[in-house]
């Protein structure tokens, strides 16, 4: 069978040429397999996709999964003298690609390549950075046009191809209402899905577009002639696409030097799938490089340092454990008792109690308890779950606004009892719930003035992002308009304003004052959850006892009487109270989710934003969608709890 260097292998060569290798081989799984799934689910790609096929009345879609029945499609569509195609495929040498879609007008091909992400800017030198060179933040996006482009031009090289970027619209408005829920996705079985349109598609029932389209081919030359960073390089891209091209075709390993982005390689085993016969890419390379053997994986890594931006230089250092890393390789030996740990010595806290094996968590008690005497009771855990999605809900919102769908609030008194204060859950489909969020959000916590937490700048973010659309909103839409704009600057902060009740950042507090070994290099709530409940006899002897959920002694909205919060491994190791939960989503893997979701904002809510999205945009029954969002409220619920625990782990001492 031809292995042909398709756009999506090219985009995974572009980070390390040596993926090519496992790409394609059973043997070795990828983690990052459902990555295209989850992303065009969360963000509303599917969506975008249908509709920039709308705006298109006419297209021809080359629905065939067959290589060669799909070739032969286009190339007799393309005789026609004007004419568009959804899915084309083309194929030279030994490249194929299928574009999104192609507009041929006599001997002039626009490719647009159709993409969720959102554009602001007026022309493609808006993707430019200061210096004229390629903006990073567009870099996969371009070089995959630009790889069509030449796939293309290099197939018909008697026509003019010029390639555009469909892009979300962040300046444009919708005019009409309902127009998210036009697309429904039906799912095939392993993530293949298909996108259902409900209703008419005329220009009245679309309203004025909100995708633009950018044309590109300014940048592909840059890109073809290496001009587009700062080290311009002659003919580097031919030669590039070739190489790639031509290992692929021969199934060789293109060899790449240690980085420290191989921490990131999706084709990682586990332990379980080893055993299983499976093999790991990201092992495979350091051995053949390094000379290692397993034991060497085992030890801990400099990959692991939280926040550490010198690890190549390690890495060029011949220095890859922790054990190995002195004070000079971090910047300055820290003072582990001074006054809140700063990024410097948090990283020399972790490679100290690491490498000693210290099993011993840090705890800065005098530090913490400064910070807990300014604390006004009752105190208040509060935890948002979001979206963002390209096609708006309702006419006059623009593109990957935000949409706050959920959210929970315990509430800690002074005489130390706690309860499930309250909660709030939208998951209408094509609802817009942000007014009645900052509602109900404000009615629960209106009644006194104590201290309001979050965990992280997400909830920060979030309402502010939701006081400019209350701005933009007039008094006959939302009549109560300026009391939650009020309410909003009161528990929150922006570069000018700071509001009399700013919320804490237990996050912050956490990367002062605390670590644990079973940490590592990560401060996710869901991170530190199970090592707070490890450390702390305190909490594992209270909630190893069936207390939560009963009225006389903690109050829960959504857990039944006598919840038990701590259950022991067979190690008797704490097991996550998240993994104590049914799941939440049954089609997908919840790690795999929450993986893929860790370098955004929301990392922790990336399989509720999933599940959201499911109950958006796909078909369900009423018995799975019950389930759902029973699971939702659990999850959220969850997520203050686990900061009650953080507050209660510290107040112990």
């Amino acid at each position: 069978m031809p292995r042909y260097l398709t756009k999506s292998l090219y985009a995974m060569a572009l980070g390390c040429p040596a993926k090519l290798y496992y790409a394609d081989k059973d043997r070795y799984p990828n983690k990052n397999a459902d990555n295209e799934f989850l992303d065009a689910l969360a963000r509303g790609g599917f969506q975008v996709g249908a509709l920039a096929k709308c705006y298109y009345p006419g297209g021809y879609d080359i629905a065939t999964l067959n290589t060669r029945a799909a070739i032969k499609q286009t190339m007799e569509l393309l005789q026609q003298e004007n004419v568009v195609i959804f899915e084309a495929a083309f194929q030279v040498e030994k490249y194929f690609i299928r574009a999104d879609i192609i507009e041929k007008k006599g001997n002039t091909i626009n490719l647009l390549e159709v993409k969720s992400k959102s554009f602001n800017g007026n022309s493609s030198r808006d993707m430019l950075g200061k210096r004229g060179k390629l903006n990073k933040d567009w870099k996969k996006y371009l070089y995959d046009v630009a790889f069509q482009k030449h796939v293309i031009t290099r197939s018909k090289p008697n026509w003019q191809v010029k390639a555009f970027l469909m892009l979300a619209d962040k300046d444009a408005k919708t005019t009409v209402n309902g127009l998210n829920q036009k697309f429904r996705l039906r799912e095939h079985g392993n993530h293949r899905t298909s996108v259902e349109i409900i209703g008419g598609t005329s220009p009245a029932d679309l309203g004025d577009e909100i995708l633009i389209r950018v044309n590109v081919d300014d940048i592909c030359q840059m890109i073809y002639e290496g001009t587009d960073t700062n080290q311009p390089q002659p003919r580097a891209y031919r030669n590039q696409v070739n190489y790639l091209a031509r290992n692929y075709w021969r199934d060789k390993k293109i060899k790449v030097p240690i980085h420290k982005y191989c921490l990131d390689c999706e084709f990682q085993a586990t332990p379980e799938e080893e055993q299983l016969g499976k093999k790991s890419g990201f092992k495979e390379c350091w051995m053949e490089q390094l000379e290692w053997r397993d034991e060497d994986f085992e030890k801990p890594s400099i990959l692991d340092i939280w926040n550490f931006g010198e690890k190549q230089k390690l890495i060029d250092a011949g220095i890859f454990h922790i054990d190995k890393v002195k004070p000079e390789n971090i910047g300055k030996e820290a003072e582990i008792n001074k006054r809140k740990l700063d990024n410097k010595s948090r990283q020399w806290l972790q490679v100290q109690r690491t490498a000693s094996n210290d099993p011993e968590p840090y705890l800065d008690i005098e530090g913490i308890m400064e910070e807990m005497d300014k604390w006004v009771y009752p105190l208040h855990m509060i935890d948002f779950e979001t979206s963002t999605v390209a096609v708006p809900f309702y006419r006059g919102r623009r593109p990957y606004e935000q949409t706050a769908f959920q959210f929970s609030h315990h509430q800690i008194n002074e005489d130390g009892s706690i309860e499930h204060k309250g909660q709030y859950l939208n998951a209408e489909p094509g609802a817009f719930p942000n007014f009645e969020f900052v509602r109900m959000l404000r009615k629960e916590l209106i009644n006194d003035q104590g201290s309001v937490f979050r965990y992280a700048d997400h909830e920060n973010n979030v309402l502010n992002q939701l006081m400019v659309q209350l701005q933009d909103s007039t008094v006959t839409d939302v009549p109560d308009k300026l009391q939650l704009i009020d309410f909003i600057q009161s528990i929150t902060h922006s570069k000018t304003r700071k509001g009399e009740r700013d919320m804490i950042d237990l996050l912050e507090l956490v990367k002062a004052y605390y670590w644990h070994p079973m940490m590592g290099g990560s401060n996710s709530l869901k991170v530190v959850l199970p090592a707070v409940l490890d450390s702390s006899d305190h909490i594992k002897g209270k909630y190893s006892q069936p207390i939560y959920g009963t009225n006389s002694e903690i109050k829960s909205l959504n857990f039944p009487d006598g919840w038990t919060w701590i259950k022991l491994d067979e190690t008797g190791k704490v097991i996550s109270p998240y993994k104590i939960l049914p799941p939440l989503i049954d089609r997908l893997d919840e790690d795999s989710v929450e993986e893929y979701f860790k370098s955004d904002p929301v990392a922790d809510g990336g399989a509720a934003m999933t599940a959201y999205a499911m109950m958006q945009f796909t078909q369900m029954s009423d018995e799975e969608r019950a389930r759902i969002t029973d699971g939702l409220y659990r999850y959220c619920e969850l997520d203050t709890m686990a900061m009650v625990f953080v507050f209660e782990y510290w107040n112990s001492y």
